[in-house]
C-alpha cells in the first residue's frame, strides 16, 4: 500500500477538477458525463510549507525543494460498485493502494451539472460510497475466514486470526466500518489489516464541493457534511474545485487578490494537502545550506539514523551524529551560525527522535 491519497466520490462531485488544480497541470480530464476517467490519474503534489520561505530568507539558496505528496484521482463509483457495477471492483481496488481517501462531496445547486441520483443529498451520496467499501470489504474478510477455516483445522496461529476476523466480520455486517472496530491493538487485527488493507479503516477528509456563493458561508449542505464528519471523528474541508482550478494560470499576487474577493484567505487545496500529509503520518525535517533549503519527507517517530537515509542510504550506515536545530531557533537567531554561538545548536545520537521542523546536518563515515 503505497502512501498515497485517494480521491474518491460519486461520478460527477468535482473529483476530476480538484485533481487539475491540485496538480497544477489539466492531467484529468473532467467532463460533465460519468465515467470519464476510468484508470487512476497519479500526480506528486508539493506540500505548501512557509517554514521553507522563511528559511531561504536567511539562507538565500540557489534553490528552494517542497516535500511532495501523492494524490490519486479514483474513477466515479456508483451504487453496486461492490458487485461489479460500473468498473466497480477495478476503481475499488485502486482505492485499496491508497492510505488516505479524499472523498469529494457535491454541495451545490446546478441543473447544468448532471448528478448520478438526479439530485442533491450528500449525506445520501456519502453513504452510498461508503455503504460499497462496506461491501467490499465483507467480501475480501469472507473469502480470508474461508481460508482460514481451512488452516484452523491444524495451526494455532490461524485458528486466532480466524477468531479476530469473525469479530470483524461480525462488525462489518453490523454496518460499522472497520475504523470504529475497538480491538484494533490486537496483532491478528494489524495483520489482517496489512494483508487486506480494509477500505472502511482508511483516514478519511471530506471535500465538500461548492459554488462560489457558498465559499464565504456555509450552506445548509455543507453543514450537514460537517455534522455528519464530526460524528465519525473525520474532518471537513469545504472547497469550490471551480476557482481553485481557475487559480492554477494566476500568479502568486493574482490568487491572493482573487480569493481576498471571495472572502477566502487561503486556497482550500493547500490546506487539503497539508492535512492529508499529516493524515499520511508524514512530517519533514529541513536542511539549509547555500545550493538548497529542502523539505525531507520522514515518518512520524523515525531515529535520526533512518530519517538520514532518505537523503543518502550511507547517511544511515555510516551514521555518526545529528546536528539539530529547532525551527523556530534557527530564525530567531537568524541561521545556523548564530544558532550555534547562542547554544541553541544540539548534537543528537542513534537514539534521537527527529521532531517536525528540526533544521539537521548529518555527520556520518563510511
Amino acid at each position: 500500500m503505497g502512501l498515497s491519497i485517494g480521491i474518491v466520490g460519486l461520478p460527477n462531485v468535482g473529483k476530476s477538477t480538484t485533481f487539475n488544480a491540485l496538480t497544477k497541470a489539466q492531467n484529468a480530464e473532467a467532463q460533465n458525463y460519468p465515467f470519464c476517467t476510468i484508470e487512476p490519474n497519479k500526480a506528486i503534489v508539493p506540500v505548501p510549507d512557509n517554514r521553507l520561505d522563511e528559511l531561504s530568507k536567511i539562507v538565500n539558496p540557489e534553490r528552494v525543494q517542497h516535500a511532495v505528496v501523492e494524490f490519486v484521482d479514483i474513477a466515479g463509483l456508483v451504487k453496486g460498485a461492490s458487485k461489479g457495477e460500473g468498473l466497480g471492483n477495478q476503481f475499488l481496488a485502486n482505492i485499496r493502494e491508497t492510505s488516505v481517501v479524499l472523498h469529494m462531496v457535491r454541495c451545490f445547486d446546478d441543473e447544468n451539472v448532471v448528478h448520478v441520483e438526479d439530485s442533491v443529498d450528500p449525506i445520501r451520496d456519502i453513504e452510498i460510497i461508503e455503504l460499497e467499501l462496506l461491501f467490499a470489504d465483507l467480501q475480501t474478510l469472507e473469502k480470508r475466514v474461508e481460508r482460514l477455516n481451512k488452516q484452523a483445522k491444524y495451526d494455532k496461529d490461524a485458528r486466532a486470526e480466524l477468531d479476530v476476523a469473525k469479530t470483524i466480520l461480525d462488525h462489518l455486517e453490523a454496518n460499522h466500518p472497520v475504523r470504529t472496530f475497538e480491538d484494533r491493538e490486537n496483532p491478528h487485527f494489524i495483520a489482517l489489516d496489512k494483508a487486506l488493507n480494509f477500505l472502511t479503516n482508511k483516514d478519511v477528509i471530506y471535500g465538500a464541493n461548492v459554488d462560489e456563493d457558498g465559499l464565504e458561508e456555509d450552506n445548509d449542505y455543507v453543514k450537514a457534511v460537517r455534522d455528519y464528519s464530526e460524528k465519525v471523528g473525520a474532518e471537513t474541508i469545504k472547497l469550490c474545485a471551480k476557482v481553485e482550478e481557475e487559480l492554477v494560470g494566476l500568479d502568486e499576487d493574482e490568487q491572493q487578490e482573487f480569493l481576498e474577493s471571495l472572502g477566502v484567505e487561503e486556497s482550500s487545496l493547500n490546506t487539503i494537502i497539508r492535512k492529508g500529509f499529516h493524515k499520511l503520518g508524514l512530517i519533514t525535517y529541513f536542511t539549509a545550506g547555500v545550493k538548497e533549503v529542502r523539505a525531507w519527507t520522514i515518518e512520524n517517530g523515525w531515529k535520526a539514523p533512518k530519517s538520514a537515509s532518505v537523503i543518502h542510504n550511507d547517511f544511515e550506515k555510516g551514521f555518526i551524529r545529528a546536528e539539530v536545530i529547532s525551527y523556530d531557533d534557527f530564525i530567531k537567531y537568524g541561521g545556523e551560525t548564530k544558532a550555534k554561538e547562542n547554544g541553541a545548536m544540539r548534537l543528537e545520537g542513534k537514539d534521537y527522535v527527529v521532531k517536525d521542523g528540526d533544521v539537521m546536518h548529518f555527520r556520518f563515515n563510511v
